[in-house]
């Protein structure tokens, strides 16, 4: 996992302790409606693009350095369709730090580019349609995957 010098600065004081981290993901969709995830090297879970917000950053410019860090694509934020975050975000990475996501979910349309590992993170990523989702490792709601009449529901947890 790249750390940014603000991370890894307050990773230098607090070790491996739990820290909270304002975060976003991205439900990027392709022409047939199938939803973006990736797959981190060493890890068979996947996820959505994702990432933290760096200080002095807004959430929707973090989503769009995020996705295109970890996929290669230019999106645009179309609107949030989801705000989640307590204990069920909690995650430990195999180095043993432990954070808890405050994460603001964006459904985000492609501007352009296709889908590659840019930063080495990814290992793999891949298109599912909505009715065979993978595992996936943070434990989102299923229904901001789902559209029903074209549109997304907004969840706040």
């Amino acid at each position: 996992m790249p750390i940014s010098e603000y991370y890894r600065g307050l990773r230098s004081k607090v070790g491996t302790d739990l820290l909270l981290v304002p975060s976003v993901a991205a439900v990027i969709r392709n022409e047939a409606g199938e939803i973006l995830f990736i797959r981190k090297g060493g890890e068979s879970l996947w996820g959505m693009p994702a990432g933290a917000v760096e200080p002095g950053e807004t959430p929707s410019r973090a989503v769009r350095r995020e996705v295109f860090e970890e996929t290669g694509l230019m999106v645009t934020p179309e609107r949030i369709i989801g705000v989640f975050g307590g204990a069920k975000y909690a995650y430990e990475y195999s180095n043993g730090d432990r954070v808890e996501y405050s994460v603001t979910v964006f459904e985000c349309s492609i501007v352009k580019g296709t889908p590659r590992s840019m930063d080495g993170e990814c290992e793999e990523l891949r298109f599912f349609s909505d009715k065979e989702l993978p595992q996936i490792a943070i434990p989102f709601p299923p229904e901001i995957f789902r559209r029903e009449s074209g549109t997304v529901k907004t969840i706040f947890e």
